[in-house]
């Protein structure tokens, strides 16, 4: 039997996964604004809410990169 302390061993979660969890148990969504699940319009609204919650992003030539 080995023991391993929680964080270590085992299989490491995806990004998505630890994404879906997030919004599942808390609530918490996390998107990027280039996810290409996402039609124009909805990727339009994650940029239009990030700026409204959190300020421009430093550099216009980061956008839909």
């Amino acid at each position: 039997m080995r023991f391993h302390p929680k964080g270590y061993g085992g299989q490491r979660r995806s990004p998505d996964e630890v994404k879906r969890d997030g919004w599942r148990e808390q609530g918490l969504l996390a998107v990027s604004v280039n996810d290409q699940r996402l039609t124009w319009p909805e990727r339009e609204l994650v940029e239009q809410l990030g700026t409204r919650l959190y300020g421009p992003r430093p550099a216009e030539d980061l956008r839909h990169g």
